[in-house]
């Protein structure tokens, strides 16, 4: 069911998503191609706010930073499995692999080493001093609009 909360949400954590992609950008490799980078992250961001920080809002503040951190969590997670599959997927389109379980075992590599490079304190604190402010918004509005 929309409710106010679950609409401030996933507007709160797409700007959230799309301002964090631009933190990580600088710290891509050299001619890595980041077209899209901020605008699909928002989009993960939009849905985990609705689905993730939206279910739990209007109960308490204190509540609201726990759903807040794992939301943060969730679009990080998700983010971070659509990249590194989208990479496995343009190689495998190359055939670089031999197998399946190849491309799979690389997707698992690819994923951790772009975590690795997300997590920096350039990054790392914005996105929880966010996602803490983000989940305090959201708790206020919804009070608000229920």
């Amino acid at each position: 069911m929309p409710t106010g909360g679950k609409l401030i949400a996933a507007i709160a954590f797409a700007a959230l998503a799309y301002f964090i992609s631009d933190l990580i950008k600088p710290l891509l490799p050299e001619g890595t191609n980041y077209s899209k980078l901020s605008q699909i992250n928002a989009l993960v961001g939009l849905v985990m706010g609705w689905r993730v920080m939206g279910k739990g809002a209007g109960k308490t503040y204190k509540q609201s930073i726990g759903y807040g951190l794992t939301t943060l969590a969730a679009t990080a997670f998700w983010s971070l499995l659509i990249w590194s599959g989208n990479e496995m997927l343009k190689r495998s389109m190359k055939l670089y692999y031999d197998g399946p379980i190849e491309a799979l075992q690389e997707m698992a590599s690819l994923y951790v080493e772009y975590a690795r490079t997300a997590a920096v304190q350039e990054v790392v604190l914005p996105a929880l001093v966010g996602a803490i402010f983000v989940s305090w918004l959201t708790e206020y509005f919804a009070r608000r609009w229920s």
